[in-house]
């Protein structure tokens, strides 16, 4: 049953919170804006960032993504992990959603919609086949989903990725086509370097956050650890999401605003690929009963998208140039503020259809850095 004083509880903490939790979808296009600004009217910013790297990815969108991805992970609970594994119909229901529902989706949009254009339709249903392993993190915890489960699908997604990204990619790129009748695509991808992609992206971090809690709580206890340590580095998964995206659309100014009608023809596949998987992931939490937090983590693994490794396989496929690439940079341009607006549309839902599990804090990023 809704509480009658969640209303006024709701009202004081949001006069409590930062501008930066007040205002956080205005930062996120903020950040956009200022890295194609960047990009833009910094003559080889681009290169700059891009000099040095680490698993094919630029230097400082790896700081980013580990800074970001640190205290997300520190904040799970992971002698509660085995009641997630436990869980058989959110297991079940993330693997086909994420491994069979959306890649298949993102093939149906990306013939639809490009097929005139096989560059850019490559691109797209790669940036299908890359399962999210890190913002959904911060998607997740921003809607109030289920910290535990969340870590648990992020690795389980890991793990399919290392081991079925090129055998997908070749079935989605040459066979299923072939069996369709339509053009084939090549495909190379390096299974080292997508075991290395995950291991740094997700590994360093999970370890980090793991060890954090395990040495934090044996030495003060969780009282202190949830209580005095999490709220401390909380905000930082926020400056790390932040400081990657504007380096990350630095990186890829001039080609944004060199290509604006193809940049509109690949993003309106991937806004319908968001919505629709988001609102089936949700749709079926509900009908299975799962819960609130657990529906919406399965609905954010199942939208979200790994860009980062969808980048790094186009570019080292088929080149930085490549239209394959270009697909891929426009996977974030539009998955960062479909999904942030998502969030809200997440705890809209748990008003509307989860009532009892609707807490007082007004605004998700209070929330998520508790």
């Amino acid at each position: 049953m809704p509480n009658p004083a969640a209303a006024p509880a709701a009202a004081q903490a949001a006069a409590r919170l930062s501008t930066l939790d007040r205002f956080l979808p205005v930062w996120i296009v903020a950040a956009m804006a200022a890295g194609l600004l960047l990009g833009r009217f910094v003559p080889g910013i681009g290169a700059a960032l891009d000099s040095v790297k680490v698993a094919d990815v630029s230097l400082p969108i790896a700081v980013g993504l580990l800074v970001m991805m640190y205290p997300v992970l520190a904040k799970v609970r992971y002698n509660e992990t085995g009641k997630v594994v436990a869980d058989r119909k959110l297991m079940v229901t993330s693997l086909i959603l994420n491994w069979a529902a959306a890649p298949a989706f993102m093939f149906a949009l990306a013939w639809i919609f490009l097929p005139d254009l096989p560059e850019y339709r490559t691109g797209l249903i790669i940036v299908g086949l890359a399962r999210c392993i890190a913002m959904v993190m911060i998607w997740n915890d921003l809607a109030c989903g289920d910290r535990e489960a969340a870590a648990v699908l992020v690795a389980i997604n890991s793990v399919f990725q290392v081991l079925a990204f090129g055998a997908l990619g070749w079935f989605y790129l040459q066979v299923l086509p072939g069996w369709l009748g339509l053009e084939t695509t090549s495909t190379d991808f390096s299974f080292w370097a997508i075991t290395l992609s995950v291991l740094i992206f997700l590994g360093i971090p999970l370890l980090a956050g793991f060890l954090t809690r395990m040495f934090g709580e044996r030495a003060r206890g969780r009282a202190w650890y949830e209580g005095r340590f999490l709220p401390k580095i909380g905000p930082w998964a926020l400056y790390g999401l932040l400081f990657t995206i504007v380096v990350l659309f630095a990186m890829q100014g001039d080609e944004i605003a060199a290509n604006p009608l193809d940049v509109a023809r690949i993003a309106l596949p991937l806004l319908v690929y968001f919505v629709v998987v988001f609102g089936a992931g949700m749709l079926l939490g509900r009908i299975l009963k799962m819960g609130y937090p657990r529906t919406t983590t399965l609905a954010f693994t199942a939208a979200g998208n790994n860009f980062e490794l969808a980048i790094a396989v186009a570019i080292g496929t088929y080149g930085a140039t490549s239209g394959q690439a270009l697909a891929g940079v426009v996977g974030p341009l539009i998955e960062v503020p479909v999904l942030v607006a998502l969030v809200y549309v997440a705890l809209w839902a748990q008003k509307k259809y989860w009532p009892a599990a609707t807490p007082t804090p007004a605004a998700p990023a209070e929330e998520a850095r508790r």
